[in-house]
């Protein structure tokens, strides 16, 4: 399992600085990369932004594509990875939105969450259906898939 420690070392050793895009998790990627003294050489900034009009205000989500989509959807995280990449001094930006529950519906059930990663080389989307197994694992579950896929893309091969 990827550690938050693993993360800011990979990024140290890419140069690369961080931030994220967090609705679900509600800061929980930003706050275990900061709870790591020394992490603000590699860490720029998190937006934490649960409501839909602070996805629009703060990272320039698109009306339309909220409309369209929905807030858990690849659409949104994508512009949510976008926006915090575009609005910040990272390299790397993470992005995620999701139903941690309880609840969720037929469409979009309970443990869904949508994943985005920017960067140089550009900005890969997923969506992963961690299953309706209680709001703590869900947001857990996430933070760790999301430190996987900034370990993914700070693999010294992947840098341009």
């Amino acid at each position: 399992m990827t550690t938050a420690e693993d993360v800011l070392r990979a990024a140290r050793a890419c140069k690369v600085m961080l931030a994220t895009a967090e609705s679900c998790t509600g800061g929980m990627i930003i706050a275990a990369l900061t709870d790591i003294a020394g992490s603000s050489d590699v860490v720029d900034r998190g937006f934490v932004t649960y409501s839909n009009a602070a996805k629009e205000q703060m990272l320039g989500v698109q009306a339309a594509t909220l409309d369209a989509f929905g807030a858990v959807s690849e659409q949104v995280a994508r512009e949510m990875a976008q926006g915090a990449l575009a609005r910040s001094a990272a390299g790397l930006a993470v992005a995620v939105t999701g139903i941690a529950g309880p609840g969720g519906s037929d469409h979009k059930p309970e443990g869904r969450v949508c994943f985005a990663l920017a960067g140089a080389q550009g900005t890969h989307v997923e969506t992963v259906e961690f299953g309706p197994l209680g709001r703590a694992y869900v947001r857990q579950a996430t933070v760790a898939h999301a430190f996987d896929l900034l370990m993914q893309a700070l693999r010294p091969d992947t840098q341009p």
